[in-house]
């Protein structure tokens, strides 16, 4: 057993890089490897949390190799401390709800629901399209696509979705799926003569949510067969939910039809939270994971983490997570301590070069491609946004600002200016866009 779970972490280690396994997997312990289940011990619930949230299967895959004749496995954990009643009882409904939805061959994520989502004005749109979405699937908006930044709650959002027509419409057959996933089923497939099976999976759906559909890039079968599976479900009026990292018309290398499909609905947009948001986030997630947390730490957090919602909450979990091994109280001077890999940065002052990596991360391209002298729209347009931005926030001047990205003069930049100036005030969706990137680079 010792040498099966060392070959794990070995791998886990690779996966997850040094860090991250020395903080959250080094001190897990495997138990054991039995009937299909896997016993790990941990030493408190928020190992358990951060482990879910950030890896769900990756612990059932690496073990994969331990289980009999291939069969599935089920990872289970066993907390050293001893818990509080309450935390107790709420593990167990997440576990009884867990069982419950995998019992209609739903596996969404029980924690992800309404109730547990802060709204403020960079998800405002989005949520009331998703509420309006679960109360009338099929007829609200179809397809509802969703899309924004990494670790923004798009997952959250539509797996809350899921969680609700699974609670309204007790017949509805409901499947989240990554578009990762869907490939790979489609490879199987095609692979092994079962495509028949595959559109009898997905093509007698009542609700169907597909995560990061901007995975599906380049990859032509996989392209052909959602075009024919959405379009099945479209015409029989149901409910289609999509997220991705951006909107439809910047995914690149996709079918025209595929592409026209994703238009035909409702788009939403999910921005940065503003600081406000931020701080209620904080405070949801310290109140549902009844963390003792101190106003003046959950605002620290909530200016100093500027990345995304998930890395805020990350935050937190590894804040009580220390708290709860240590027995100290959390405050200021411990999350100083405790995040200072993340927030060490943050006093330094803006410069163009990160507001330029920032906005290629957005678009979902290389830094490298802003700099070169391509003049397409899906360049041009991320580059003259980077521009833009840079003057807003960074005190350097014209001519540095064009340096950075590609070697523009200053006539450029102004130009580029302008034109994003005017872009912002005609077109709402892309200055809700604008606004979020300036309140996630803002000082």
């Amino acid at each position: 057993m010792k040498e099966i779970w060392e070959k794990a972490q070995e791998i886990i280690r690779e996966r997850v890089g040094e860090h991250f396994y020395e903080l959250w997997f080094h001190p897990v312990e495997l138990v054991q490897v039995k009937d299909g289940q896997v016993l790990l011990d941990i030493p408190n619930r928020f190992f358990k949390e951060w482990i879910e949230d950030n890896y769900p299967g990756l612990v059932a895959e690496v073990l994969k190799p331990a289980a009999q004749d291939g069969e599935e496995l089920k990872v289970k954990y066993r907390i050293s401390e001893k818990q509080d009643p309450a935390a107790k009882k709420m593990d167990t409904l997440l576990e009884t709800r867990k069982t419950r939805l995998a019992s209609r061959g739903v596996y969404l994520n029980p924690k992800y629901i309404f109730k547990n989502l802060v709204v403020g004005q960079s998800n405002q749109f989005a949520h009331a399209a998703a509420i309006a979405v679960s109360e009338n699937p099929g007829r609200a908006y179809n397809p509802l696509f969703v899309y924004g930044g990494t670790g923004l709650g798009k997952t959250h959002l539509i797996s809350a979705i899921g969680n609700e027509v699974v609670d309204r419409f007790r017949n509805f057959h409901v499947f989240y799926v990554t578009s990762e996933q869907f490939t790979n089923e489609v490879v199987h497939a095609v692979r092994h003569g079962k495509t028949e099976e595959l559109k009898a999976k997905y093509r007698n759906l009542d609700l169907i949510l597909i995560d990061d559909v901007q995975f599906i890039e380049n990859k032509t079968a996989t392209q052909e067969e959602l075009f024919h599976t959405l379009n099945t479900l479209y015409e029989a009026q149901k409910q289609i939910v999509i997220s991705s990292d951006r909107p439809p018309r910047e995914i690149r290398n996709v079918t025209d039809r595929l592409r026209s499909r994703f238009n035909m609905g409702l788009i939403a947009d999910v921005q940065p939270p503003e600081l406000e948001t931020k701080i209620a986030i904080i405070q949801k997630k310290a109140e549902v994971e009844r963390i003792p947390m101190p106003q003046e730490v959950i605002e620290f957090l909530a200016r100093k983490i500027k990345s995304n919602i998930r890395d805020l909450e990350g935050c937190l979990i590894r804040l009580a997570a220390h708290s709860s091994l240590t027995g100290a109280p959390i405050d200021r001077d411990m999350a100083r301590e405790i995040l200072k890999d993340i927030i060490s940065e943050d006093d330094k002052p803006l410069t163009v070069e990160a507001v330029a990596k920032a906005v290629a991360e957005h678009y979902g391209i290389k830094l490298s491609d802003m700099r070169a002298r391509k003049r397409t729209k899906d360049i041009a347009i991320p580059r003259q946004v980077a521009m833009y931005l840079a003057r807003e926030l960074t005190g350097a001047s014209l001519s540095e600002i064009g340096k950075i990205v590609g070697g523009k003069d200053h006539a450029t930049v102004i130009y580029a200016c302008k034109q994003i100036t005017e872009k912002r005030n005609s077109d709402e969706n892309f200055g809700r866009m604008i606004e979020g990137l300036l309140n996630r680079l803002k000082p």
